[in-house]
């Protein structure tokens, strides 16, 4: 085992789980342990991950719980500290959730359950931004609770998608989409009436599309110390997200900017409401009035938020400096460019249009500052690197038969 004084816990078997594994074993050489519902490539083939425990259960509260307590006991007797990282929506809500049964055992850094109600269900959230002068698109709800009739006046096209995305999603049904986008009202009571026939009885919002391709769209990554204190702001451009229905909103490239505006509004507002741990902002830039609107915000770190680790600061270290070693840090504003993608070049070729972006790429492209996180010199089994030269090819073929 590691010389360090800890060993990470990741929960989830995808991408975001591998790049969190990626920033322990780049930071500290060392393999963490996963745990998860199911058996991923990213992760199950990886070299860089001790051991991966899997229950299919995994996203029901009491065989959470039992397997975390499980795997608490079975690395407790190293004595050193288990450091627990959820890697999705449901992970983290079943940490906070279990907050006070889980802490005999683990340490992690995350908001109360008040607030991450407030933030993760979309209604409050809009409601809290208001409060606190965040822009946001403009918004309406509607209830799949009431089920009454929705009559008010839209300019089209707009944006449906779920208040309750952990409720949304227990009620699948066939052609289920993250994000819709409807051009007309009988496109959007078709929406309506499919998702209150499935069973989720939650609020919709209904919403302005911002107008502008993937570049108009921007992510931001926060890490607020347990103690309160934002210690990083982040900033980055979309180059491209998913373009297929069950997908959208997931960021495929991204390029690291800058603006001290946007990233000092955000900082203010977490802590003004108490965050801590790390955060990922969904932002879209409106031309029409020259303003940042705020779409939703995540309670962890993103899938693409290992831009941060390939800039020099290492999500794995915000943790373990913060949570085992409680070093304070200065509060630092990335001002880096650097080219984040998880898809091919000849995708980023001829499917971005933008041409500052397309000039700006070329540039990072050339000096090297552009990476791949799945793609890892250090982890080479021969089965990963074939399904992830697979997974290139199908990049291609995605985009060029969806549009979004």
């Amino acid at each position: 085992m590691n010389r360090e004084q800890f060993i990470p816990i990741i929960v989830g078997t995808d991408i975001n789980a591998y790049n969190m594994a990626r920033s322990f074993h780049e930071e500290y050489n060392i393999k963490p342990i996963l745990v998860g519902k199911e058996r991923m490539p990213f992760t199950n083939l990886s070299t860089i991950i001790e051991h991966i425990e899997i229950n299919p259960g995994l996203w029901e509260q009491n065989i959470f719980m039992e397997v975390l307590k499980a795997v608490a006991v079975k690395y407790k007797q190293t004595g050193k500290k288990l450091m627990l990282v959820g890697t999705n929506d449901f992970y983290v809500r079943l940490i906070i959730e279990n907050a006070e049964e889980l802490k005999p055992f683990y340490t992690f850094n995350y908001p109360t359950e008040e607030l991450m109600n407030n933030l993760l269900v979309k209604s409050n959230f809009y409601k809290l931004c208001q409060a606190h002068g965040i822009d946001t698109p403009k918004t309406y709800f509607y209830s799949c609770y009431k089920k009454e009739p929705f009559t008010e006046e839209l300019n089209f096209p707009v944006i449906i998608k779920p208040s309750n995305g952990v409720e949304y999603y227990k009620n699948a049904f066939p052609g289920q989409q993250k994000v819709y986008k409807v051009n007309n009202r009988e496109g959007l009571m078709d929406v309506i009436n499919q998702i209150n026939a499935s069973g989720y009885e939650d609020d919709l919002i209904i919403q302005d599309y911002i107008p502008g391709d993937d570049t108009k769209l921007w992510d931001s990554v926060f890490y607020v110390s347990s103690k309160g204190k934002s210690q990083l702001i982040t900033l980055a451009q979309v180059v491209l997200q998913e373009h297929t229905g069950t997908a959208i909103g997931n960021y495929t490239a991204l390029i690291t900017g800058y603006n001290e505006e946007i990233m000092k509004k955000l900082q203010n507002f977490l802590e003004a409401i108490g965050y801590v741990g790390f955060a990922n902002f969904d932002l879209k830039f409106d031309e029409r009035d020259g303003k940042f609107k705020v779409f939703e915000v995540n309670i962890r770190q993103g899938r693409s938020s290992y831009y941060t680790t390939a800039s020099g600061h290492n999500m794995a270290r915000y943790l373990v400096d913060d949570l085992i070693y409680a070093k304070e840090k200065p509060l630092t504003l990335l001002d880096d460019h650097f080219l984040f993608t998880l898809v091919p070049k000849i995708v980023l070729k001829n499917f971005v249009s933008n041409k500052p972006i397309r000039e700006e790429m070329r540039q990072l492209i050339k000096s090297g500052k552009f990476g791949n996180p799945l793609f890892n010199s250090k982890d080479l089994h021969v089965k990963r690197a074939f399904y992830l030269f697979l997974r290139q090819i199908n990049y291609y073929k995605k985009y060029k038969t969806n549009e979004w």
